[in-house]
């Protein structure tokens, strides 16, 4: 019982630390500047991590490499954490979770903000953060959008995008547990 509560502790830890880090990976990738307050939260949370692996690993090809190795880390930290606490310890197992689990925190991050700019679009099209957020979507939903056709009024891309980002999971589910 303890265990598990240990291990919900720093799953949570890790998430949002990771979270923040592919946010601040994914925002250099598509070149999208952050509103102040997103800027300020994802820069403060995660530069003590960031700043020392710039150092080692400068950003090459418009890529911040350093925030997406510091979300890796941090999905190591955390998997062998949780398998440490079960009692089997594996080099291997350890950084085969820890790639699964970035991809997977990935996926669903992306279908986080996919959730978010249809909330925005139903409720306040005109909110501070919608725009930001659609930025940060375009990369992915532009070429849907391109196949996926209007139905009256309503954009269904996002839904489809969902669908294709819940089967990808399970698709990295399925070939990471094969080894």
């Amino acid at each position: 019982m303890l265990d598990s509560i240990f291990v919900l502790i720093i799953n949570t830890a890790a998430i949002v630390l990771a979270g923040a880090l592919l946010l601040r990976f994914w925002m250099q990738a598509v070149r999208v500047r952050p509103p102040m307050e997103v800027a300020q939260f994802t820069y403060q949370l995660t530069d003590w991590l960031v700043r020392p692996l710039r150092r080692v690993l400068p950003g090459a090809g418009g890529y911040d490499w350093a925030s997406l190795i510091a979300a890796f880390f941090v999905a190591l930290i955390a998997t062998a954490f949780e398998v440490w606490l079960r009692g089997f310890f594996s080099p291997q197992a350890v950084f085969l979770g820890a790639l699964l689990r970035l991809c997977q925190w990935a996926l669903y991050g992306l279908i986080g903000l996919i959730l978010i700019e249809a909330i925005f679009s139903w409720v306040n099209p005109q909110a501070p953060l919608a725009p930001f957020v659609r930025a940060l979507n375009d990369p992915l939903m532009r070429p849907l959008r391109r196949i996926v056709p209007l139905i009256g009024t309503i954009d269904l891309s996002p839904l489809v995008a969902i669908v294709l980002l819940q089967i990808a999971i399970q698709l990295v589910t399925v070939v990471f547990s094969s080894f």
